[in-house]
């Protein structure tokens, strides 16, 4: 038998005779079986004591007199280096490595090579297991896997012998709020559900590994059919389609099971059975690895993925293990995570949930995707509160603000009861004007159109009437992908946007990755100003055959029909002729042709704005991305928190620059649109309005909010105090409180 499957067994025999009450007995035990076994000289086990020290608690090698007092704080030392980073330390030369701290009680001096492995159960850390020899080496892989696979065991024993304590005291009672990003808008009030912590193994090791394998094989099967039936029972009934439509989550479901079903993902819990552990044991090591190495990547976009993975892995071992019983869900509830896998968001929402805090949660995430797909509140970011919160607190989700209160005062319940309300009342009046034309109170037409970036979100254009779509993201479905799908796959897609949108006009806007949107498949690049790098159209310039055949699926996906191209982050007209040229080349090869093709760009980059005259003989129309503009107008970073209020797009700069715009495409006769988030904002709306642009696109949520707005404006009125308003207002750092002023004067909402 080899050295590992002959430890694993003894440490069967061990775990199987040991008394209900674990001490340190157990350890030593553990500590001098592992050391016989590996040949070590050392074996030595360092127990989480206090929250933040380790302490010696076992050792076979060491002087005995040490265990118990030698101790060290988390990121002290190599012990504490390791329990702080989460990484296994393999050190052929312990003693000169400059985080080493020296204990002389240990005499640990005449030892050079060291291994130190975290001990952590459900990704909480218990301890460090360290093995220590005389001879300068490196331990090998094998040594290393056994010793990682021992300290999952060890965990176990660290989990009884030390229960979880929960945190009481005042502080427990008191409000509290916690600053947060949105991932979904909206404001909800409920009961707080923390959902019972990580799944854990209870059967750790095997005799039949053949038989083990054969059950992660049939439990694999079983998830894969289990999130289909998912999907289908749960995605129509959020967007009120029929089961035909399921093909839209794909786009997220996809990518999904892309992360348990990748091959070295299932041969590391293959190897891991074949080393002698139960197949649940191999699947939560596996996972926690995994885990590991994704919480030090720092791209927000592949650390997203994590979620995806522990919801993976979790199904996986639910089906292993007979399933988890589930938690009554109080109507309404506010669902407080870490993390959150997309099936899983699935599963809460169907159970009822009216919101969810997502701690490490970002506004690309999947979970974030689909919870604006169906309506529900979520936040994203807010540390500290998971630790803050328990079962059965009452909370306040503000998604609009971006925060969330934990045990809010009765005032502010009250409050927000108030404006939910109000909002309530506001929303049944909105939903007798979807079917009615945008409109200004004297008689102004607009075109309010939506942005959208998934085939899921389509049902939208019914729920809020809205005339086309203004921006449709293709990047989104194939980050969520995480690939850049061939043709076929994309004309797809396209193909089923132009269909769902009928009558209504749909402009395509390329590929945008790059900056803070990784491109599937390449590295990111390593910029100090990835904003300001090589993404976007430049990538598709410096990558044709990657833009030729994007396009070439938009011509085919028209099939016949009208086709709107944009292109961003143009900064001249040379790249915005040879992106176009690129389109025309390829619409000169597809049967049929479009009935008709327009090709527009984004204004972003304000270099254009000194080459409009040449511009406009290009373009058929122009839609300004407000986000990127002001970034790039004010040299002010839109991720960074010390900005985000110090420039407003409702300055005389910005607005100024947007009436030279109109005005050249007035003469030009090219259409001038917004498609920013600032269009999604009433004061920021009725402005644009007052300016003359007329052709606004924004979230879904938005839709009829500024219908509502704009359908009381009367902007033969507001236009003359906005022209006197800017002539008057030179130099001053935004126009937002005169004209929030004149719109309260005039009895408007916002």
């Amino acid at each position: 038998m080899s050295t590992p499957r002959r430890l694993l067994a003894r440490l069967r025999n061990l775990m199987a005779h040991r008394e209900a009450q674990h001490g340190a007995g157990d350890l030593l035990a553990l500590a001098r079986l592992i050391a016989a076994e590996l040949v070590s000289e050392v074996c030595s086990v360092y127990v989480l004591r206090g929250g933040d020290t380790l302490e010696l608690a076992a050792t076979e090698g060491l002087r005995p007199e040490a265990v118990g007092r030698t101790r060290l704080r988390v990121g002290e030392g190599l012990v504490g280096l390791a329990a702080a980073s989460g990484e296994t330390l393999n050190l052929p030369d312990a003693q000169n490595h400059p985080a080493f701290a020296y204990r002389p009680e240990t005499g640990e001096d005449a030892f050079a090579s060291l291994l130190a492995v975290p001990v952590r159960r459900a990704g909480r850390l218990l301890g460090v297991l360290v093995v220590q020899n005389r001879t300068p080496r490196r331990y090998d892989s094998e040594e290393v896997d056994v010793v990682e696979t021992v300290a999952m065991l060890l965990a176990e024993l660290l989990a009884a012998s030390q229960p979880e304590q929960a945190d009481g005291g005042l502080s427990a009672t008191l409000p509290r709020r916690f600053g947060a990003t949105s991932l979904a808008p909206g404001i909800v009030i409920g009961p707080v559900m923390l959902p019972v912590s990580g799944r854990v193994p209870q059967r750790l090791l095997a005799d039949d590994p053949d038989r083990e394998l054969q059950r992660v094989e049939q439990a694999w099967e079983q998830m894969q059919r289990g999130i289909d039936r998912l999907i289908s029972d749960q995605l129509p009934t959020a967007q009120g389609k029929k089961a035909a439509d399921v093909t839209a989550s794909r786009e997220i479901l996809d990518a999904y099971r892309l992360v348990a079903g990748d091959a070295g993902w299932l041969k590391r819990v293959n190897e891991a059975i074949n080393s002698g552990l139960a197949a649940e044991a191999a699947v939560s090591r596996v996972a926690g690895e995994l885990r590991d190495r994704m919480r030090r990547i720092t791209d927000p976009y592949l650390r997203e993925r994590l979620a995806d993975l522990e919801d993976m892995a979790g199904r996986l071992l639910d089906h292993l293990t007979g399933g988890q019983a589930l938690e009554a869900v109080p109507a309404g509830a506010i669902l407080i995570v870490r993390r959150l896998g997309p099936a899983e968001l699935l599963d809460w929402h169907a159970r009822g949930i009216g919101g969810v805090a997502i701690e490490e949660g970002s506004p690309s995430g999947h979970a974030a995707i689909l919870a604006r797909a169906l309506g529900l509140p979520a936040i994203g970011g807010a540390r500290g509160v998971l630790e803050s919160a328990s079962t059965g607190d009452e909370a306040v989700i503000d998604a609009d603000e971006g925060q969330i209160f934990l045990r809010p005062a009765v005032e502010l319940k009250q409050g927000y009861l108030s404006v939910i309300a109000a909002r309530n009342a506001r929303q049944a009046g909105w939903a007798s004007l979807r079917d009615k034309p945008a409109v200004t109170r004297d008689g102004t037409a607009l075109k309010l159109m939506l942005n959208l970036g998934l085939a899921m979100e389509l049902g939208q254009l019914a729920a809020t009437g809205a005339d086309g779509i203004g921006l449709f993201r293709t990047e989104i479905a194939m980050l969520a992908r995480g690939a850049v799908v061939d043709t076929p796959e994309q004309t797809a897609v396209y193909a089923r946007v132009i269909d769902d949108a009928g009558s209504k006009p749909v402009t395509f806007r390329t590929l945008d990755l790059g900056g803070d949107k990784l491109l599937p498949g390449s590295p990111a690049p390593e910029e100090e100003n990835p904003a300001m790098g090589w993404r976007s159209l430049r990538i598709g310039l410096d990558r044709p055959a990657l833009l030729r055949r994007q396009l070439r699926a938009l011509l085919l996906a028209a099939g016949g029909r009208k086709l709107s191209v944009m292109f961003p982050m143009v900064a001249t007209v040379a790249e915005f002729r040879a992106a176009k040229g690129l389109l025309l080349a390829e619409a000169a090869r597809v049967r049929p042709a479009p009935e008709l093709l327009r090709i527009g760009t984004m204004l972003e980059i304000p270099s254009l704005m000194w080459q409009l005259p040449a511009l406009m003989k290009e373009v058929d129309f122009v839609s300004v991305g407000t986000n990127d503009l002001m970034q790039f107008l004010f040299a002010a970073d839109r991720s960074a928190p010390q900005l985000a209020n110090r420039y407003d797009v409702l300055s005389p700069p910005v607005l100024d620059l947007m009436a030279q715009l109109l005005e050249h495409g007035q003469t030009a006769g090219v259409e001038i649109s917004i498609c920013g988030e600032s269009a999604s904002r009433p004061l920021e709306a009725m402005t644009f309005v007052g300016l003359g642009i007329t052709n606004l696109s924004m979230p879904a949520s938005s839709i009829l909010p500024i219908k509502a707005l704009l359908a009381d404006l009367d902007v033969a009125k507001f236009r003359p105090y906005l022209a006197a308003l800017r002539r008057t207002s030179a130099g001053a750092a935004s126009l937002r409180d005169p004209i929030a002023a004149w719109a309260r004067e005039h009895g408007l909402k916002f």
